[in-house]
């Protein structure tokens, strides 16, 4: 038999997809109360919610405060991708030469699925996108072999930002991206260890590219009204 959610996993799934889907925007308040009456719960569930979503990165709670969507500043976002240019190049280097060609099958299906879910269209499932394009990179990771690597990759990577990056891609950055999945396998099968790195740091700044215009853009959005209010 199944075990229904609770109302603490309900809201949190509800607050989750909120956030990611865009609808709860950067910045915003999020009160106990407001939210609640919005979710038909008391306000305990949506305690915990706060709780587990401040956890994962998604929610900010600041004492006296309350709790608003994680923001990042483009400082922020430019420090992520300047760690990930470094490690993730690196890693998916090392990965080549301990590549099976199980290895490389397995990967070359992961690609071929991110494409037939993430090509732009009307059955573009991007929630399906998300799991399949986690399981490429840490595939790749853990081929790689690398324990220190790895780990500071991981300290770097914030899953919400890798979420909010194909929210934010137009079609032509999505189209790259989905793109550098299959020339990254094609290397591996070719074992050239050099292209492969050379395509990740391409990936790489594609997605930065992406972010930081987004967050430049939103900066911009939150400045325009205060200055009109001065």
């Amino acid at each position: 038999m199944t075990r229904g959610l609770t109302s603490a996993e309900r809201a949190l799934a509800t607050l989750r997809d909120l956030i990611m889907g865009g609808e709860l925007a950067p910045g915003a308040r999020l009160g106990e109360v407001e939210l609640a009456e919005r979710l038909g719960v008391s306000r305990t569930p949506v305690r915990e919610a706060l709780s587990r979503l401040a956890a994962e990165g998604l929610v900010e709670i600041a004492p006296n405060r309350g709790a608003r969507v994680a923001t990042w500043t483009v400082a922020e976002l430019e420090g992520v991708f300047d760690l990930r240019s470094v490690l993730e190049p690196q890693l998916t280097a090392h990965a080549v030469p301990n590549a099976t060609a199980a290895d490389v099958d397995e990967l070359d299906d992961l690609a071929r699925r991110m494409h037939e879910v993430g090509t732009p269209g009307p059955r573009q499932e991007l929630d399906a996108l998300v799991p399949l394009n986690r399981a490429f990179h840490d595939r790749l990771v853990a081929l790689a072999a690398h324990p220190t690597l790895a780990t500071a990759l991981a300290a770097a990577i914030h899953p919400p930002i890798v979420r909010r990056n194909f929210l934010t891609y137009d079609e032509a950055s999505l189209r790259r991206s989905l793109a550098h999945h299959g020339e990254i396998v094609a290397a591996l099968r070719a074992g050239d260890p050099e292209w492969a790195r050379a395509v990740m740091t391409s990936h790489i700044a594609n997605a930065r590219a992406v972010m930081v215009r987004a967050a430049r853009v939103q900066t911009a959005d939150q400045v325009a009204p205060r200055e009109e209010s001065a």
